[in-house]
């Protein structure tokens, strides 16, 4: 038998190979908990309009990114084989050279950080072969099958640490784990409102990669990264053919607006080509026109939100999968209608607080450094004296007061005489395109989503619900001022939950 030994990606499109439990690969896993190395297994790169199957993959901060084809030979399929080199390689120093798998790394570098990446190392994993087999083999097999780039199943975790490490000398100027596999795996890599690259923590990779069918659940705490994965997931299924079409529902219009900027920002980072029509992102009253629309009945009229009847007894068929973020914050009875219509499609709710949920985003990225003050006080002096002392320190857009409808608009008028820069009464019905942003802006509780602020000024807690108090209270990144003038349930747990300052 004769073995052409040939790189690891072909030309033309190829699957994953479904990942398998093996103790080679659980070895090399292993390494990762007391060292530097990052690693990822049965993953793709997408490039373009193909996917590229990596079997495994780890990246070393101090060396660069090593490859793996993963290999099910045994010593009986190999004891009478001679190899040659691929066409294409024959003049190559290294016989394991995975040409295209490097070709398409360096692009994706190239694509998005402008150079050519780091060092890549090619190795071979023989899950059914022993290091006391290998020598046994053909000495053209041995010469183009080196034994320094092996892992086979008896190697020890010394053994292929050490191979890994002889690899190259350390480097201490390579980038982050964080920027090089969040170039590599667009699907998993959050992009920051600086523009910086956060790779999803291992929980919410399990979750963009899991199939979601027929009703799921998402159970997020705050600031979870909860809906950044929402629309990794959805870019992955539509990159990958899964879906035809997805929805993602948010609260309001503003929101909406928000997420769907957000989704293109994600799409001009990948550089990958998906079919932007099939994913739309609508609030709960666009939803339910179209199927008042099918049915031939008025539209909602502005403000007013209600389920008729008759749509609970007629089906929708308005997309293969409807994602339903911030369930808890959505109008009364829209959960149940979502249930209706999607009964013989897939709905993914997130945070529905009704049923299990099948899977918890535990780890919460909360800004350590906010710092909670209760002041007792008159609250429409007090907000206007702590958002002047504000502004000494920071700029407008930085500070967010949230407040009942009445207190914004009050405060908003004795602000035009207090300080210079404008201010913003927001409107969460309204587009993004309508509001100017980068203003101090003055919210009200069903306003605030998907908002976020340095400093955060908070009145009328008593009036606002306990799901629209805690939503408010965790988009604070730094500080956060309770304004009150009478004692109520809220105020007493806040204290409670807090040890902070009062004045």
């Amino acid at each position: 038998m004769s073995l052409s030994f040939l790189t690891l990606f072909k030309a033309k499109k190829e699957s994953i190979e479904t990942p398998h439990n093996s103790p080679i690969l659980e070895k090399i896993q292993s390494l990762s908990n007391n060292s530097n190395l990052k690693i990822f297994s049965y993953k793709e790169i997408f490039h373009h309009k193909e996917s590229y199957p990596i079997p495994l993959i780890i990246y070393d901060n101090l060396r660069g990114l090593y490859i793996f084809e993963i290999k099910r030979w045994s010593y009986n399929d190999l004891k009478n084989a001679e190899a040659k080199k691929a066409k294409g390689v024959e003049k190559s120093n290294d016989t394991l050279a995975f040409d295209k798998t490097h070709d398409i790394i360096k692009q994706k570098f190239n694509e998005l950080l402008h150079n050519d990446g780091v060092a890549i190392f090619n190795y071979l994993i023989m899950e059914n072969l022993s290091s006391q087999e290998y020598e046994n083999l053909n000495d053209s097999l041995r010469e183009l099958l080196p034994k320094e780039k092996i892992i086979f199943n008896d190697s020890d975790n010394s053994d292929i640490f050490k191979k890994l490490q002889n690899a190259a000398e350390e480097d201490h100027t390579l980038p982050t784990v964080q920027k090089v596999f969040g170039t590599l795996f667009i699907q998993y890599a959050i992009v920051e409102k600086n523009s910086e690259i956060v790779l999803c923590n291992s929980k919410q990779i399990e979750f963009i990669d899991t199939k979601t069918s027929s009703l799921f659940n998402l159970s997020g705490a705050a600031k979870s990264g909860k809906s950044s994965i929402l629309l990794l997931k959805s870019i992955k299924e539509l990159f990958k053919q899964e879906r035809k079409k997805i929805i993602l529902i948010k609260p309001t219009i503003l929101s909406k607006d928000i997420a769907h900027k957000y989704f293109l920002e994600i799409i001009e980072h990948a550089i990958i080509d998906i079919d932007l029509m099939a994913f739309e992102i609508l609030t709960p009253a666009e939803l339910i026109n179209r199927h008042l629309s099918k049915l031939k009945m008025p539209s909602l009229l502005d403000d007013i939100f209600y389920i008729d009847e008759k749509l609970m007894k007629k089906s929708f068929e308005a997309a293969e999968l409807i994602i339903c973020d911030d369930v808890n914050l959505m109008p009364e009875g829209f959960t149940t209608y979502l249930k209706h219509i999607q009964k013989d499609s897939d709905l993914l709710l997130v945070n529905d607080n009704s049923c299990k949920a099948n899977m918890n985003l535990e780890k919460s990225y909360l800004s350590d450094v906010k710092t909670l003050y209760f002041h007792q006080t008159h609250p429409h002096a007090k907000a206007l004296h702590t958002i002047t002392s504000l502004l000494k320190q920071t700029t407008a857009d930085n500070i967010i007061v949230v407040a009942n409808r009445e207190s914004l608009e009050k405060l908003q008028e004795d602000l035009l005489s207090f300080i210079e820069d404008d201010t913003l009464l927001l409107d969460a019905n309204k587009h993004l395109v309508d509001q100017k942003l980068d203003s101090l802006v003055l919210a009200s509780y069903d306003d605030i989503i998907d908002l976020t602020a340095e400093h955060l000024i908070v009145m009328d807690l008593c009036c606002a619900t306990q799901d629209q108090l805690q939503y408010t209270l965790n988009i604070a990144e730094q500080t956060l001022h309770i304004l009150y003038e009478e004692e109520c349930d809220k105020i007493t747990m806040l204290k409670e939950k807090y040890e902070n300052n009062e004045e």
